[in-house]
């Protein structure tokens, strides 16, 4: 296994299904890292020398936001929508859906442990 951004990559796998297991970085930006690294598309993880990994390493961390800068950016959101007292505030807190999707039929495992009062 290779150690990545706080993340461990699965050694077997090729580069880019394995980049997508890094909190914040999607299939798109790991097509795109892979070909700013200008890595073949189908290397495995156990045969990327230091160097490329190092020069992955670099390529993520000045373009993107991953781990734990983004969940800080995300918790900082949230508190912004609280103190505002907006809608999706309450949705956050009572654990609803956020956007608008249907909670009567749907969202059973998203509403499971509400209590009946906010339903």
């Amino acid at each position: 296994m290779s150690y990545i951004l706080g993340t461990n990559l699965m050694s077997n796998e090729q580069v880019e299904i394995a980049l997508t297991r890094i909190f914040g970085i999607g299939f798109k930006k790991a097509i795109q890292v892979c070909d700013q690294s200008r890595l073949n598309d189908n290397i495995k993880v156990n045969k990327l020398t230091k160097y490329q990994i190092d020069q992955i390493i670099k390529i993520i961390s000045q373009n993107y936001l991953v781990d734990s800068e983004l969940e800080r950016v995300i918790q900082r959101d949230i508190k912004q929508l609280m103190s505002i007292s907006c809608y999706r505030d309450f949705c956050h807190n009572a654990g609803l859906p956020l956007r608008g999707q249907r909670t009567h039929t749907n969202a059973k495992t998203y509403r499971k442990s509400i209590p009946y009062k906010y339903l």
